[in-house]
């Protein structure tokens, strides 16, 4: 068990950014991750197709274009069924592991009990990924070394933009099933945008990123049913400056689910999120420093 082993061909994330950052925003893309170890491969009862289907398949792809507005994106090489980074680090679930968890483990959460940890037991609808139990220190090996690590990136990344810029905004970037209906909106929505109900954003924020998609064409949901995972409620504290949202497409507006292949619109999509990310970045600053200021 080790790097080496596991990521001797590519690096198990990635900062892509601009020679130099110009805006105070960072976009991380934790479940885009699509290289998968041959020993995990070997260690699963699934197909190299089937173990992809909780894969947020190209985000990396479709905020690419962050860079050239001059932020950086860290987005995960290791995917989200080798561990999820969009928990807390110890969200374990004890049916999974050949010994007894430590006592500090999160063992009762809504994730785990959905099979949804750290260390996910299930991928898409509900396919198991193991044989069997697997042993515990394979867990510990995958948090220390890929856990710890992205979000001391992620951390850093956002502490080096508050004191460039006064502020910082992490939006946190993600894909959806195509079938999911969150009840609020009549049609299927193409985006939602996750706030953790008004705690990790201002809310100048959130109303300017669902009316420049909606003035785009596009179904915005908000919060339902995805409001935000760890990632967005860990680090979102407006008061201290730092902003999170999270931004979840709906994958059938370019990709084949089944399949997993681009769709002909990827490339309109892209080009539709470069415009919308370009406004997003340009918002005044008192969307942002005006929530800091308030608890002075």
């Amino acid at each position: 068990m080790s790097l080496e082993r596991d990521f001797c061909q590519v690096p198990p994330f990635e900062i892509i950014a601009p020679s130099e950052q110009r805006i105070p925003f960072v976009f991380s893309s934790p479940h885009s991750g699509r290289y998968y170890p041959q020993s995990f491969l070997e260690s699963s009862r699934l197909n190299g197709l089937s173990i992809r289907f909780s894969e947020d398949c190209y985000v990396d792809e479709l905020f690419a274009s962050v860079v050239r507005l001059g932020a950086p994106l860290l987005k995960a090489n290791f995917p989200r069924a080798f561990i999820d980074v969009n928990r807390e680090p110890y969200e374990l679930d004890p049916c999974m592991f050949e010994e007894t968890l430590p006592p500090y483990a999160n063992s009762h959460s809504v994730r785990v009990a959905g099979g949804l940890g750290t260390i996910p037991r299930l991928v898409g609808e509900g396919q198991l990924i193991y044989p069997g139990r697997i042993p515990l220190a394979e867990a510990m090996y995958r948090i220390e070394s890929l856990y710890k690590p992205y979000h001391q990136a992620l951390s850093d990344l956002l502490r080096a933009t508050r004191d460039k810029f006064g502020y910082a905004v992490m939006i946190d970037c993600h894909s959806m099933p195509g079938h999911v209906r969150p009840g609020e909106v009549s049609d299927r929505p193409d985006f939602i945008i996750g706030d953790r109900f008004g705690q990790s954003c201002s809310s100048g924020l959130t109303r300017a990123v669902i009316q420049l998609l909606a003035d785009q064409g596009y179904v915005v949901a908000h919060n339902r049913p995805y409001a935000g995972g760890f990632i967005t409620e860990h680090y979102g504290r407006p008061l201290n400056a730092i902003h999170a949202l999270q931004i979840e497409i709906n994958r059938s507006l370019y990709m084949n689910e089944q399949t997993l292949f681009k769709l002909p619109g990827f490339d309109a999509l892209c080009n539709d999120l470069y415009q919308f990310l370009s406004d997003v970045t340009a918002l005044p600053d008192d969307i942002f420093v005006s929530t800091a200021m308030a608890a002075e």
